[in-house]
């Protein structure tokens, strides 16, 4: 696939990684052209430093991995609202969080990732990896541990198709769990871990072993 990535930080560089090492044809952007061109570097692979607009042309797939605060100014460096992200699918990893609360900050009953949405007509916002730390990523292509899964929803089957494609590559495991309208309740499951985790609860023990449904 062509994918964009727009940020230069732990999760791009993560996510990258995994997607340049499976043959995918990549650009990069972020606010500092210095940190663009080093990510670049790093990654290898014929990987590009772009400007954000020029980075979300003509792609597949588009990686928001920016903060939740910054989402809204780089969508605007990349053109979204003028639709320069139509037809994409547009990767929302955000977490809009307290930190170390946990509590979600965007306004009653709003997900992120519809915010997003908005600010990005015609684009095909898919929520994914959003709950792991970005070194999970560099861990599940290192080693043969079983797959963790990527709960995403979205409201394209096709975007929700290469998004699936590209968790695979990265390591994990896709799940849909319906359209963008669970987002919020995603982003709550997010906040809700984040706080036990600060509060020095192992995440994993408040969620109860549930047999899966699946055939």
């Amino acid at each position: 696939m062509r994918i964009g990535i727009l940020g230069t930080g732990t999760l791009a560089a993560a996510l990258g990684q995994a997607w340049a090492s499976s043959g995918h044809e990549l650009a990069v952007a972020g606010r500092s052209s210095a940190k663009t061109q080093d990510l670049a570097a790093r990654l290898g692979h014929g990987v590009r430093a772009l400007t954000p607009r020029q980075a979300v042309a003509d792609r597949d797939a588009v990686l928001l991995a920016v903060s939740w605060q910054g989402a809204e100014d780089m969508l605007h460096s990349a053109g979204a609202g003028d639709g320069s992200l139509e037809g994409t699918a547009l990767i929302d990893p955000t977490n809009a969080v307290e930190h170390g609360v946990g509590v979600v900050l965007t306004g009653p009953g709003e997900a992120m990732a519809q915010r997003i949405a908005r600010l990005s007509p015609g684009a095909h916002v898919v929520k994914a990896f959003h709950m792991f730390p970005s070194d999970q990523w560099a861990k599940s292509r290192a080693s043969d541990e079983t797959l963790v899964t990527v709960a995403m929803c979205g409201d394209d089957p096709e975007a929700l198709r290469l998004v699936g494609e590209l968790v695979r590559d990265a390591g994990g495991a896709p799940t849909v769990l319906g359209s963008l309208d669970r987002a919020r309740q995603l982003e709550e499951v997010a906040g809700f871990v984040i706080g036990l985790a600060f509060a020095g609860t192992d995440p994993s023990s408040a969620i109860p072993r549930v047999p899966s449904k699946a055939a």
